[in-house]
């Protein structure tokens, strides 16, 4: 079945059969969450911008409540989140086969929202997993949140390496010798790394410069090449094996 130019903002696909072998042409029109900004206690709470089930509005209405903005269903059946992720994953695919990416990243998208709230079908562990997908990425598909994530810690790093990573200043190179008769036996060595004065000695425009040249190096071009201290070792190792996941969880 071939469906264009359809208005399914109301529609309800729950029950119906091989979902994932349906076509929509044209400009199909589904729903969206809620535009504005609210809150849950405290916590503001702004939903992303993309296609929604009716279904999903129903449930989220069901669970939330109705002031929550979601528009409620008044029937006496409400899918659970195992149903409506099992809707989005087979329009999702028929986006797919249909060669419509960019449309199917709305339904990956509301799949995984549903098994990341669903506690019966879903375990914790991988509730757990999806919670963190969607915080740093929102599940591959928000390349804002990632970079913002990406910043924010490659900014930590930045000040780790000012406070303990780097040396005060870079080593120079001493060779010593001996003479025997007409022979000089030469032996070059490098002092050991040291980093002195305080906090204001630390915190400088220089530092900072030569802090944010190791960690784009060692987070981007995955190289280094300069002298860090045990500390700023240890920091570099962990810089390059977390902040990956910021834009590539």
């Amino acid at each position: 079945m071939v469906l264009t130019d359809t208005d399914l903002t109301r529609c309800l696909f729950s029950r119906a059969f091989n979902l994932d072998q349906i076509r929509l042409e044209g400009r199909t029109t589904f729903g969206a969450p809620p535009a504005d900004q609210r809150r849950r206690g405290i916590r503001p709470i702004r939903y992303t911008r993309r296609r929604t089930l009716a279904e999903e509005h129903h449930w989220r209405a069901n669970t939330l409540g109705a002031h929550s903005g979601w528009h409620p269903r008044y029937s006496a059946h409400t899918p659970d989140s195992v149903d409506v992720a099992a809707l989005y994953r087979q329009l999702c695919k028929a986006f797919e086969d249909g060669k419509n990416e960019p449309g199917a990243a709305d339904f990956y998208y509301g799949e995984c929202e549903m098994r990341r709230h669903d506690r019966t079908g879903t375990a914790k562990g991988e509730r757990r997993l999806l919670w963190g997908y969607w915080l740093l990425s929102g599940y591959g598909l928000r390349a804002s949140r990632s970079f913002t994530w990406l910043l924010a810690a490659m900014s930590v790093t930045v000040l780790l390496l000012m406070g303990t990573g780097l040396p005060t200043h870079d080593p120079d190179p001493a060779t010593t010798g001996t003479l025997h008769g007409s022979k000089i036996n030469l032996n070059t060595s490098t002092p050991d790394l040291a980093l002195h004065g305080g906090w204001p000695q630390r915190m400088t425009w220089n530092r900072a410069e030569k802090a944010a040249r190791v960690a784009v190096n060692s987070v981007v071009f995955r190289s280094s090449g300069q002298n860090l201290t045990t500390a700023g070792t240890y920091i570099e190792m962990a810089s390059r094996l977390l902040e990956p996941l910021a834009h590539d969880p």
